[in-house]
This record gives C-alpha cells, sequence and structure tokens, in this order.
C-alpha cells in the first residue's frame, strides 16, 4: 500500500500534536522539519527564566518521538515548490511532500525601535533565557548590588508571567550569594491604556493591583523610543536600567510572505474551513488567521483538527468544517496566585495557580505518554538553577 508523505513543517506546539496524532496511522510516511532540536513549551519558559528547572520547559524532539514513525529532519524552511511539491531548507536540502501542514509559529518583532536588538533581553527560547540568567547573576555578583531597574516592556501574558516573580527570583540570586538585601525594583511598560490589552478589563484590574502589591511600578500609555547599554528613553523621559527585557512584540513567520501566501489582518495567513491555504497545504496554530490563534491551546487543537480530517481524507469521507470555542485563559501572576478567565467566570488567587498547575499538566500530556508527562510536570517544583551556588542553597533548605 503506497504511503501518502506528509510533511509537517515547525516543531512547536501545532507541528508536534499533528506528527504525533498520525504517526500510528500506517497510511501516512511522515517527516517532521524543525529548525530546533528541542520543542519548547513555552507557558513555562518564564519559570526557567526566574530559577527553576530547564527540564521543565523543553523537551528533545527525538524524545518526543521515539518510537513513533516519524521522521525528524533539522532545518529551516526556506522556499515552496507548488508545482514539484517540495520545501527547500536554508541549507539547500528538498523535502517532497504530497500534502503539507505548516506550522512554523512567530517571530520576534521590535518595531524598528533603535537599540532594542542589541540591548535588550528576552526569554522565548532557552538560549534567551539562559543569557538573560547570566546577566542577572554577573551582575549580582560582581557588583553586589540589584540594577537600578530592571525593566520589561510588554503586558501581554508573558510580560504579566515574568513581572510577577523576577522580584523574587533576584532576591534569591543575592540570598544564595550572600548579597546584602537591597530593594528590587521591577518596571513593567505597557504602550496600551492598560495592561492584558486583549482581555477583560476586570482580569487587567485585578493582576494590576496583584502586581502592584508585589512592589512592580507599572506604566501604561507608555511608549518605548529608544534604549542604550545603560537607559531607555520612554515616552521622552529616561529611565536607567541594563537590565531590558522585551516580550511586546511578535509576526508571523516571514516564511509566508516570501512564498507569496495570501495574508490577512495581523499579518496571518488566509485559510479555508479546512485550515487549507492552498489544496493540501494546511496553516495551524499561530500563523493561520483563525479566532484565538497565538495560543498554546489553540496550536494543539488546529493540529487535532487536522489530523482528523487527514484521517477522514484517507478514509474517503468528507473533511469536517473548522470550528474552535473560546479558550480557558489562565495568567500566573507572581508566586502561587494567578487569574483565571473561563468564560464569564473569573477565578483569583491560590485557585487560580492550582488551576493553571493543573492546565500545565494536561499540555504535557496532549504530547507525552503518562509517565513522562508527569516526570515532565514535576519539574515545575524542581528550583535546580544553572547556577551551582544557587543550586547548592536551594538544597540546603530542604
Amino acid at each position: 500500500m503506497k504511503k501518502e508523505k506528509l510533511l509537517v513543517v515547525g516543531g512547536g506546539f501545532g507541528g508536534v500534536k499533528a506528527a504525533l496524532e498520525l504517526a500510528d496511522d500506517s497510511r501516512f510516511d511522515i517527516t517532521l522539519l524543525s529548525d530546533q532540536t528541542d520543542f519548547r513549551y513555552y507557558p513555562t519558559l518564564y519559570r526557567t527564566a526566574t530559577g527553576g528547572s530547564r527540564a521543565n520547559s523543553s523537551i528533545t524532539l527525538r524524545a518526543l518521538f521515539e518510537g513513533k514513525s516519524i521522521t525528524l529532519v533539522q532545518g529551516t524552511a526556506e522556499t515552496i515548490d507548488r508545482k514539484l511539491k517540495t520545501i527547500t531548507t536554508t541549507d539547500g536540502s528538498v523535502l517532497p511532500y504530497e500534502t503539507l501542514i505548516l506550522a512554523l509559529g512567530v517571530v520576534t518583532n521590535y518595531f524598528g525601535i533603535p537599540g532594542l536588538p542589541e540591548y535588550s533581553y528576552s526569554i522565548k527560547s532557552q538560549v534567551e533565557v539562559a543569557r538573560l540568567k547570566t546577566h542577572l547573576h554577573q551582575q549580582l555578583i560582581e557588583g553586589k548590588s540589584p540594577d537600578l531597574n530592571y525593566v520589561i516592556i510588554g503586558a501581554g501574558p508573558t510580560g504579566i508571567e515574568l513581572a510577577g516573580e523576577l522580584p523574587s527570583y533576584v532576591r534569591r540570586i543575592m540570598r544564595n550569594h550572600g548579597i546584602k538585601h537591597r530593594a528590587v525594583h521591577v518596571d513593567l511598560i505597557e504602550a496600551s491604556p492598560r495592561l492584558l490589552p486583549r482581555l477583560p478589563i476586570d482580569t487587567s484590574r485585578m493582576i494590576r493591583r496583584r502586581l502592584k502589591r508585589l512592589g512592580v511600578k507599572l506604566y501604561t500609555n507608555s511608549i518605548v523610543q529608544g534604549v542604550t547599554s545603560d537607559e531607555l528613553t520612554v515616552s521622552g523621559k529616561p529611565i536607567r536600567s541594563h537590565t531590558v527585557i522585551w516580550t511586546a512584540g511578535v509576526t508571523n513567520n516571514p516564511f509566508f510572505v516570501n512564498n507569496h501566501f495570501v495574508i490577512m489582518g495581523r499579518g496571518k495567513v488566509a485559510t479555508d474551513t479546512y485550515l487549507q491555504a492552498e489544496d493540501n497545504i494546511f496553516v495551524i496554530g499561530d500563523n493561520a488567521n483563525t479566532p484565538y490563534s497565538g495560543l498554546a491551546q489553540i496550536a494543539l487543537h488546529d493540529a487535532s483538527f487536522v489530523a482528523e480530517n487527514l484521517r477522514r481524507k484517507a478514509s474517503g469521507k468528507d473533511m469536517k468544517t473548522y470550528w474552535v470555542k473560546k479558550p480557558i485563559t489562565v495568567i500566573p501572576a507572581g508566586p502561587k496566585w494567578a487569574a483565571v478567565m473561563w468564560g464569564k467566570l473569573r477565578i483569583y488567587g491560590w485557585l487560580g495557580y492550582v488551576l493553571r498547575e493543573a492546565a500545565d499538566f494536561v499540555g504535557f500530556k496532549d504530547l507525552e505518554p503518562w509517565r513522562q508527562a508527569t516526570e515532565q510536570w514535576l519539574t515545575g517544583f524542581d528550583r535546580r538553577d544553572d547556577c551551582e551556588v544557587c543550586a547548592i542553597a536551594e538544597a540546603s533548605r530542604f
């Protein structure tokens, strides 16, 4: 029996889930192309950035696909030949397909702000997380004092999560290294009139109150105009800082514009009711112009939806029409506190934190068997930092 060549491009939530969903179906010959060797679990990257275990936000793709009929290829997709049905990578490799699933994720957008690419930090990858943590440690150890201001730009979910945890993390580093206690100043800057501008205003107010209690200084209606090595300019005023963390902007992967896909609002790719951009070319997750695009749970939903339709198509059945319901949103804001938006229901505080922990377990279980998912989830309670001094100090407290 001839197998259908299925090429999945992207090693994030959507791409990995789509490949796993179809891996046990003998009608498909599956290849997954990724520019990374690891899968990044984005919802917990902020924890890794503030002293948590790297294992909590990273799983090797080989481990995820162990025992599965999936060919893993490392490389970056550059061009598509629609007539020959091939994807060519930046290193010249040519991968054929009969059906193509594109789940490339997004890239950082600095909006042309001078100095941001050179002088800011980020937490969108393990490399960026490691760079930030190294900076935080070196600055404290060498200067024996925290930065004048730790500045986070962007009050979306990632900015909120990081702002809530960063003060306690900096204080832990000082304590672990025997540095005299000093006040830690964290600033959160947002260009919109309020925090979490895309979410309900009542949740925005509650999180604002929570961050203020944690000592985070909030700047809304504030535009970052430029960054240098020791300060940034915000709405015409300077803020002294050697630690500027950019969480504000992303844009769709340039692959789609470069290869002449139809682009809609927010720079997303136009798709039909089956998530096809063109015949047998499916676009899912962050790349697709769908409601709620940009969330991990939507990428997982899209992947399962397309996989089901490919199975139906292979069985000679009609494909189903795309549907999606509004997802539950959970945003942590500091230790053991989170805000939950579940339709009209709102939950704040410790119970919200418990629900977030449960959501992370479900997220791991979507990609791994029970045992591995449980082990992965438990790493979230591991404060094993890369710094040996901090690791020994944390271990001595238990």
